[in-house]
């Protein structure tokens, strides 16, 4: 970590605003303790706080489906080389219902997005043969624009009703991809649990793990 982190506990020269920004922090994540990326935010109580609030609502408030949204995630974190981000959602998407092969395609297919149409076509090519159901297709596809390109094609938002996303479901897939490309994004620039120099488990190890 390229900050020292913050302590586990409010310092005692914290006042009550503090104590309480924690305690709702350890809420969340009961019964595990802080994660380091808690412990990297706190730094800032205040962004901490809002950081908890806003992922706690993607995380366990939403009604789009929770495998689809990891596979997003997962996706976002390959793109984005974010290792910490990769192994820790990778798990809650097999956990989601996403298929050990499923889960490896959004590893290794490549990025849709490179500003080379040609090369975009023929990724695009390799998204629609893959293991991916079509629901998933369109997700991969929606997140590689989100994050690679920001601005997204119509022809890929509309792949998204399409397959029966509804108005709420794509609202939540969009602000769940945007809220961990922002995750990732704080990861890597401040190597928060120390993984930029490592490799991202292999989906054989995460579904081991889960055993």
């Amino acid at each position: 970590m390229r900050l020292p982190y913050a302590p586990s506990t409010p310092p005692e020269s914290a006042g009550p605003d503090t104590a309480e920004i924690y305690s709702r922090i350890a809420a969340r994540r009961h019964p595990r303790p802080l994660i380091p990326l808690d412990l990297s935010l706190l730094h800032s109580p205040p962004v901490a706080d809002g950081w908890n609030s806003f992922l706690g609502a993607i995380r366990s408030r939403t009604v789009v489906d929770s495998g689809i949204l990891e596979l997003a995630v997962c996706r976002v974190a390959v793109l984005n080389h974010a290792v910490y981000e990769w192994n820790a959602h990778a798990p809650l998407a097999l956990k989601g219902g996403v298929l050990p092969a499923e889960l490896q395609e959004s590893r290794v297919l490549p990025s849709t997005v490179t500003g080379d149409k040609e090369k975009d076509a023929q990724a695009r090519e390799l998204v629609e043969k893959s293991k991916l159901n079509p629901r998933q297709q369109a997700v991969l596809v929606y997140t590689d624009q989100m994050t690679k390109a920001v601005k997204v094609d119509d022809e890929v938002f509309a792949q998204l009703k399409m397959v029966g996303f509804d108005d709420r479901e794509i609202v939540e897939l969009t602000t769940g991809i945007a809220g961990y490309n922002c995750v990732s994004r704080f990861l890597v620039a401040l190597d928060v649990g120390e993984n930029n120099d490592k490799e991202m488990k292999s989906v054989d190890e995460l579904v081991q793990g889960l055993k």
